[in-house]
């Protein structure tokens, strides 16, 4: 049978030393090379999940991983052909309802976002990688998790240090996160990109067609094509940075996309899960056979009669009843559950198209007393026409309360079309969930700076057109400002002190139409930057009157430009 190198084991150099080792035998045996060998970086090297620089936080927190890989092939070997049949090798088996949920995940994102192409057999590698399928395809009928999958405790210790997020929701520790599911999210990445797969109205990460879809959509991110070889490596370092996991990765993806098979569920051992035990008291090591089992203990001999002893047994010590009884530990009392929400906000939320909005959406959950309630969940929800989303491009969020009962969402990212939006922040839980109504709007792109794109002198002869028209561009932070509205005026004089009044003699412009160009003559018109960022303004003419002009130019922000117009007598 096919060789299978590599064992589970916690990230590090025995981690790196054994995937090494593996990537070695893999290049001597002739199998097909999924990424250019490089060295793993080791623990020290990697970066640290949410570093700055870093394109994606790690999904994961860094967390340890399965470093089996597939069956290698070599000469010498009755190996089977890389044709895996449908009853093919058990490494080539997964779970019908883990199959299922990564199909299923394909199909909706070749819907939702056909650029992205994501195939399901890059869910199969990572899902192989994270949980080995789901601890085997160990899920209810729901597909869910009968117990959580937790990964280590994100402490700093050896793992990246991710403080609670989630309030133990859905970790159980309130004071470190760590990652939840067969997909291994953490839990304040989940509250961004978790999905509802199977549509029971649950974003639920240890439920395998949530979890299947958060990850496809997750290594969707920043409008990858996972076609391209650059998009699919960075979509998988963003998942865990790591190019050990990249390698490992890509090797089963290579080896699901050669074939791969249905198996029922729970009918593969669970290949060493990353996670903690979920609670469960391991069971005590096998005995291996042929090991002798220890002797019981021999009971004493019986006493003889005439020996000097009586034959009645000598009762065993008693111990008198404790007269004071044990102290009792009171049971754990619930607190009382979330009844409404209080707006937290300054005033309506508000942000130029295509900026970040400078307020998050915040609310209080609080109890019929109005005091803080914690662990409450409150669903964020985006409405309106202005293509806003939250950070990450999620148009809804749930948010779990702290001991404050502050729920804050993600921040938003103002879309390109100005208008009303509304967030909507609703208390679940609760027999008729409370709502409260956010209102917030996009305003117009702006720009903070305008220049003219040439310095040829602005000089006509009156009654002639300038030559060439003028072109300047505008940005916002350095960055081409498409979008933005920006009136120019023709003014009279050459000096500021002459007023900001359009004049009423030089230099015109003439609006589109078949009227008369007497009766189209403007000097002042209202333009918008191109896609670049680019301002072209239409040709400039002049009457019969010279002198000096300015040109004044500002955009929607406040970038302004003037330029000097000079009318000299005909030749």
């Amino acid at each position: 049978m096919a060789a299978l190198f590599g064992r589970r084991m916690r990230r590090g150099a025995a981690s790196t030393a054994v995937a090494a080792a593996a990537m070695a035998a893999l290049s001597a045996s002739g199998a097909p090379s999924a990424v250019g060998e490089q060295p793993a970086a080791s623990a020290a090297e990697r970066p640290s999940a949410g570093a700055s620089g870093q394109e994606d936080p790690s999904v994961t927190g860094d967390s340890p991983y399965h470093t089996d890989l597939p069956p290698l092939k070599g000469p010498g070997r009755n190996d089977p052909p890389d044709e895996t049949p449908a009853t093919g090798s058990a490494e080539s088996g997964i779970p019908a309802t883990v199959l299922d949920a990564y199909r299923k995940a394909e199909a909706s994102l070749a819907a939702s976002n056909p650029r992205c192409r994501v195939p399901w057999e890059l869910l199969a590698a990572i899902g192989k990688v994270e949980s080995g399928h789901a601890r085997g395809g160990r899920l209810d009928t729901n597909g869910t998790t009968p117990s959580p999958i937790l990964g280590p405790v994100l402490n700093g210790v050896g793992f990246a240090n991710i403080s609670d997020t989630d309030g133990g929701a859905y970790d159980g520790d309130t004071l470190h996160d760590r990652a939840v599911g067969p997909m291994q999210f953490i839990p304040q990445t989940w509250e961004s990109w978790g999905r509802d797969g199977n549509g029971d109205g649950r974003r639920d990460p240890n439920n395998i067609y949530d979890a299947a879809l958060a990850a496809g959509s997750y290594l969707c991110a920043h409008d990858r094509d996972l076609t391209v070889e650059r998009d699919l490596h960075q979509a998988i370092l963003g998942y865990n940075r790591s190019q050990e996991y990249l390698r490992t990765v890509l090797h089963w993806y290579d080896y699901y996309r050669k074939g791969a098979h249905e198996v029922p569920d729970g009918s593969q051992p669970a290949p060493g899960a990353p996670t903690g035990t979920g609670g469960k008291t391991p069971s005590p090591a096998p005995v291996r056979p042929g090991t002798p089992s220890p002797s019981p203990t021999k009971p004493g001999k019986p006493t003889k009669p005439g020996d000097g002893s009586s034959s009645k047994p000598t009762p065993p010590p008693t111990t008198p009843p404790p007269t004071t009884p044990p102290p009792t530990t009171p049971p754990p009392t619930t607190p009382a559950p979330a009844t409404r929400l209080v707006d937290l906000g300054d005033g309506a939320l508000s942000a130029p198209a295509g900026e970040r909005f400078a307020e998050r959406p915040a609310v209080r959950a609080e109890r019929a007393d109005k005091k803080p309630a914690a662990q409450a969940k409150v669903r964020f929800t985006l409405t309106g026409e202005t293509g806003t989303t939250f950070e990450g491009g999620a148009t809804t969020v749930t948010v779990t309360t702290k001991a404050d009962g502050v729920a804050k969402a993600p921040a938003l990212l103002a879309g390109g079309k100005p208008g009303a939006l509304t967030v909507k922040a609703t208390l679940l839980g609760t027999t008729e969930p409370v709502t409260l109504g956010l209102r917030g709007e996009v305003t117009a792109p702006r720009a903070d700076k305008l220049v003219r794109t040439d310095e040829t002198e602005l000089t006509c002869e009156a009654g002639a057109t300038f030559a060439g028209r003028i072109a300047l561009t505008a940005t916002r932070d350095g960055q081409a400002a498409p979008g933005v509205a920006a009136t120019a005026t023709v003014l009279a004089g050459a000096d500021p002190a002459d007023g900001e009044k359009a004049a009423d003699q030089g230099p015109y412009f003439l609006t589109p139409g078949d009227e008369p160009a007497e009766d189209r003559r403007t000097r002042e018109l209202t333009l918008t930057t191109d896609a670049k960022g680019n301002l072209l303004l239409p040709e400039l003419h002049t009457d019969d009157t010279t002198g000096t002009f300015r040109l004044r130019v500002e955009t929607t922000g406040g970038a302004v430009v003037v330029l000097e117009l000079k009318v000299t007598d005909p030749a």
